[in-house]
């Protein structure tokens, strides 16, 4: 078997709307094409004998085993590796259960599709699934638990934390959208202007001022003592001789701690002799120069969590440890506390299992004890200092026990410090009791405090405290989204996201989009290229400065990722013909069309798919969407416009030379056509079809008619506004005009407007693309013999798996086919055809150049203009000179 891509969805993609995070691996089973699972000696047993957990796996049989008896009857290979890729996951603690696995028509070649929790566990997963296969068919031993191991680790590494985590979480269930900013734990939620961000549990709103104070412990100390909070007796030492002050000064017991640590990483507690002080001063001071000396309160280890200066939570924490029965040794006592279903590894689960380290055989030692010891019934044996739940330790929720006082004292103290995210450190013998009575104090303040223990506690009721941060970012009424209008289709995508930007700027919107050619923010190119994938998609609405995104969505980024946006509020599909066809398993114009169908199934419930009513896939693209449909039409007598319409529907047509809207039965007249600058008087029939779903959209915005007919009359065909999209040049004798037409229906709108276009000679220099097949070269070629007197073929930048001379004969065997006294030539470069057809150009004539690398033929035709424009301004020119 042979892998041959794996590509990881991050949205809305071509396998599903609703589970955006799919592991698609295209792979090749080569000879086990010819042999079912039935046919392999052995193989289910041995597959049974590794995944016994497998037969819950109930597939298409819908029943308990269903998988098992799939494998049993006879399934072709790829099945099973799409089910061994689901449930190693699910071993390595990610409960992954979709999959599918598909045929690409291609003999032994399937996509086999699973989903994942994290990306890299996905990748790694698929790659392994098929060494395991292949092992279970050889009948090899494997070392499965190094795999599933593996990926444990892979996902602790790249997942978010918990507290991170369960405030996306409470983000997603509140229909907010995120976007992971680094590997880390930095996320934005809400798109544009209406951003936040955190970062583990640190808001955007939080002060950096008071992250500062909490990290610096005898800051927080000076100004809680200050303000009449209770708290240890205590200093900063730097050396040795500072110490021992201290220690004279304070007495034992003693707590040491880094001046600038956080979660108890370097702190020492219950010191009680010099030796054991000197140890602790060394251990913070790999953390900290300062050292923070203080009395060791005895009681409970308590965590207050506030949020927006309001108490949420609170806890009762307690270091890793375990209890003697009397018969155990410290070791198995040990395996058989992590032997608990709710420990796990880092983070998988509630608990995490307790890990013997250097640490805990020394606490145990203090006790007399080795890890071969039989601890004593009812012996406690800690073996961390520190109560935190990464190390093992337990929480117990005592929320609703905090008395009055201890709630107004902690909300005080997240004041005092300015954190609005705050957790309080306490030591006292409980919280029921004031601590200004208890004798308890408070020993830290923690900026980024961690939520694991109030929304997984060991004991108590579990808290979600993921839900005041998001009421404090959002409050009631506040919005987390930006509009998004998302255009897709075969042709004229760029154009028709390029006059909706322009509408929306018009308007005063601050707007971002994406094309083929770059981004723009603003209307200022941040990267030029081919940017209508996922990637480009985000880079708009990771944009602080945007509040409406436009974004033009390709074929190419929706396969190889999905969309780079959950939902959109207006999703516009302008038509489907052949391109592309025979890359990355899409065939047929349907399938083309189920590609071009996730912008529209994207919508949001109250969102409009805006689609054309004259192409019938497009128009079979409303079946089946939970949003409100809206068609356009270039035909004034649409039967499916007109029925639509008569149903309350909305609607863009052509009527009377007017561009009008249809609600129900009233009509709004918007603008002439010839008045459309974009039309060419109405010549370019093409650009009348991409202004249709523009006005759709702009009205479902509530953009009045007045302002759009302005946006619209402004909006001037040119290498500025339109790049690459029917803009012409007047040279004193002739026209030039760049166009991206690159398949058989640009070619065809090309040329019905050449039709309607006065010139004596139409020359055209076109290029034939390497990744296309030769029926669709060859047709460009049958297109250009009809559409032009002289034909120029170029050699296209970039090949893409053809030689040139490939394409070149493909082309010329289409037009001879047609044409075969047609005038045709070959020059190399792009640069070099357009310098000699205008070198050359008959008067009168009329140059076309499908353009491959847009800028550069603009630039190039704008150098040749200036050249014969040229001209000199003498004094005698200067208009009222004395």
């Amino acid at each position: 078997m042979k892998i041959l891509e794996i590509r990881a969805m991050r949205g809305p993609n071509y396998w599903s709307i609703r589970r955006h995070k799919l592991i698609v691996m295209r792979l090749d089973i080569e000879d086990l094409e010819e042999k079912p699972t039935n046919k392999i000696d052995g193989f289910g047993e041995r597959l049974q004998k590794m995944f016994p957990t497998m037969v819950e796996h109930r597939c298409s049989e819908g029943e308990r085993g269903g998988f098992f008896s799939r494998v049993k009857d006879g399934t072709w290979m790829g099945h099973v590796i799409e089910h061994i890729a689901l449930e190693i996951q699910t071993l390595a603690g990610m409960d992954c259960g979709f999959g599918r696995t598909r045929g690409t028509g291609e003999h032994g070649i399937y996509n086999v599709v699973f989903d994942y929790m994290e990306e890299k566990v996905g990748i790694y997963a698929a790659k392994s699934s098929v060494r395991i296969a292949q092992a279970l068919i050889d009948g090899e031993e494997y070392d499965l638990d190094r795999d599933v191991q593996e990926m444990r680790e892979i996902r602790e590494d790249e997942r978010l934390g918990p507290s991170t985590g369960s405030i996306v979480e409470e983000a997603v269930a509140r229909k907010i959208p995120w976007i992971r900013l680094n590997k880390r734990s930095l996320v934005q939620l809400g798109y544009g202007v209406n951003q936040h961000r955190i970062q583990a549990t640190v808001a955007s709103t939080t002060s950096n001022i008071a992250v500062e104070i909490a990290c610096d412990k005898e800051e927080t100390k000076n100004l809680l003592e200050a303000a009449e909070i209770p708290v240890p007796k205590g200093t900063v030492v730097y050396d040795e001789e500072e110490l021992e002050r201290a220690v004279r000064r304070i007495g034992y017991p003693l707590v040491a701690k880094p001046l600038n640590g956080n979660h108890g990483r370097g702190a020492t507690i219950n010191i009680k002799t010099w030796d054991e002080a000197m140890t602790a001063l060394a251990v913070a001071k790999k953390i900290s120069r300062g050292v923070i000396v203080e009395k060791f309160i005895t009681g409970h280890d308590f965590r207050v969590l506030v949020i927006n200066y309001k108490m949420v939570a609170a806890a009762y924490r307690t270091p890793a440890c375990v209890v003697g029965d009397g018969k155990l040794t410290l070791q198995q006592l040990v395996d058989k506390t992590n032997a608990d279903p709710r420990r796990g590894y880092g983070h998988e689960k509630v608990l995490t299992s307790i890990k013997v380290d250097e640490q805990s055989l020394a606490m145990a030692a203090e006790k007399g004890f080795s890890l071969e010891s039989i601890v004593p019934k009812g012996e406690v044996v800690y073996l961390k200092k520190t109560a935190n739940l990464s190390t093992g330790g337990t929480s117990t929720d005592v929320t609703d026990l905090v008395h009055p006082y201890n709630v107004f004292m902690a909300e005080r103290i997240a004041r005092i410090i300015g954190l609005d995210i705050c957790g309080i450190d306490i030591m006292a013998e409980d919280l029921s009791t004031p601590l200004n009575e208890s004798g308890g104090a408070v020993l830290e303040v923690n900026a980024a405090p961690g939520f694991r223990m109030h929304i997984s506690p060991a004991v108590g009721l579990a808290r979600n405290v993921a839900e005041p941060v998001i009421d404090m970012l959002y409050p009631p009424g506040s919005s987390s989204r930006i509009p998004i209008i998302a255009v897709s289709g075969t042709n004229g995508k760029t154009t028709t996201t390029r006059l909706m930007a322009h509408i929306v700027k018009t308007m005063g919107h601050k707007v971002g989009f994406t094309t083929t050619d770059g981004i723009y923010i603003q209307n200022r190119m941040m990267q030029e290229g081919d940017c209508t994938g996922p990637v480009s998609a985000e880079f708009v609405l990771r944009d602080p400065t945007v509040d409406f995104a436009v974004l033009e969505t390709a074929r190419g980024g929706i396969i190889r990722a999905g969309l780079g946006f959950h939902t959109c509020d207006i999703g516009i599909v302008t038509n489907i013909a052949a391109d592309h066809l025979g890359l990355k398993d899409i065939h047929t114009l349907e399938d083309l069309a189920r590609v071009k169908a996730v912008v529209p199934e994207s919508v949001m419930p109250e969102g409009y798919a805006i689609l054309n009513a004259d192409d019938d896939l497009v128009y079979k693209m409303r079946e089946g969407l939970a949003c409100n449909i809206a068609l356009f039409s270039m035909d004034t007598d649409n039967p499916r416009v007109v029925e639509h319409c008569k149903k309350g529907g909305l609607a863009a047509i052509v009527e009377d030379g007017w561009f009008t809207l249809c609600k129900g039965t009233w009509k709004i007249r918007v603008i002439k056509v010839v008045d459309v600058p974009l039309t060419m008087s109405g010549r370019a029939a093409f650009m009348i079809q991409n202004v249709l779903p523009t006005i759709i959209a702009g009205f479902i915005r509530n953009f009045k008619i007045e302002d759009m007919r302005l946006a619209l009359e402004t909006f001037i065909p040119s290498p500025a506004q339109t790049p690459g999209r029917l803009n012409i040049f007047q040279f004193k004798h002739f026209q030039v005009m760049l166009d991206y037409a690159h398949n058989a229906a640009g070619f065809q709108a090309i040329a019905r407007f050449l039709e309607k276009t006065e010139a004596t000679y139409k020359v055209g220099i076109i290029a034939g693309v390497g990744d296309r097949r030769d029926e669709d070269i060859k047709e460009l070629g049958k297109l250009s013999a009809g559409m032009f007197d002289e034909i120029i073929i170029r050699q296209d930048k970039l090949l893409r798996g053809r030689t040139a001379d490939e394409i070149i004969a493909l082309l010329k065997e289409g037009i001879f086919s047609v044409a075969p006294d047609k005038k045709v030539s070959h020059i190399k470069t792009e640069a070099e055809a357009i310098t000699h057809a205008v070198k050359n150009a008959k008067p009168g004539s009329f140059i076309t150049v499908c353009c491959d690398v847009v800028p550069a033929g603009v630039n190039l035709v704008k150098k040749l203009k200036e050249e014969e424009d040229h001209f000199e301004l003498s004094k005698a020119d200067i208009p009222n000179r004395g």
